[in-house]
């Protein structure tokens, strides 16, 4: 955990969701973080992390990863390394997409899906997806490196309507 005036440090974007009711196919959520040049911090993303994949550095990764949400809590946590991630990043977009295998999903037909972001055994932000019901897929958060050079975090709950390779290319926009 980062001390006052540091910045963020590691950080984990946790998520949760209840399976799919029997019979139906499995309803699959992943969290994707999608990082900016600090050159370009609203351009094409630098690269993007999510399941099968992690930064080229390593700083930020899925530790856990669901495909059917199991019902037990956070079931997918990525984790993000902001005091060792290169100064060449000046911002980094945290969301989820809903895989849209076996019909159209939005977050409205998810039973108690949530996500936090906590660093050690701080909360930062906690939300339902309540307010984005009708999207396919949302942002969390955004966090960015302020002058000083520590990384903070802004909650950036928006909705898209777009599959997961879709919503990487859409996320790090200006709304």
């Amino acid at each position: 955990m980062s001390g006052v005036g540091e910045g963020l440090g590691k950080v984990e974007v946790r998520l949760r969701w209840d399976p799919s009711p029997y019979g139906e196919p499995p309803r699959h959520l992943d969290i994707i973080a999608a990082t900016y040049p600090v050159d370009d911090l609203y351009g094409r993303p630098a690269y993007v992390v999510h399941h099968g994949s992690r930064s080229p550095d390593g700083t930020i990764n899925m530790s856990r990863h669901s495909e059917t949400g199991m019902g037990f809590g956070f079931v997918e946590v990525m984790e993000l390394e902001f005091e060792r991630l290169s100064s060449a990043y000046g911002r980094v977009v945290a969301g989820v997409a809903i895989h849209q295998d076996g019909g159209p999903r939005t977050f409205g037909d998810m039973s108690h899906a949530g996500v936090v972001v906590v660093e050690g055994y701080r909360q930062l932000l906690a939300d339902d997806f309540a307010q984005v019901g009708d999207a396919t897929a949302a942002t969390v958060a955004e966090f960015t490196r302020n002058a000083s050079g520590g990384w903070e975090l802004r909650e950036m709950i928006r909705g898209f309507d777009s599959d997961p390779v879709l919503f990487t290319a859409e996320m790090g926009r200006i709304p």
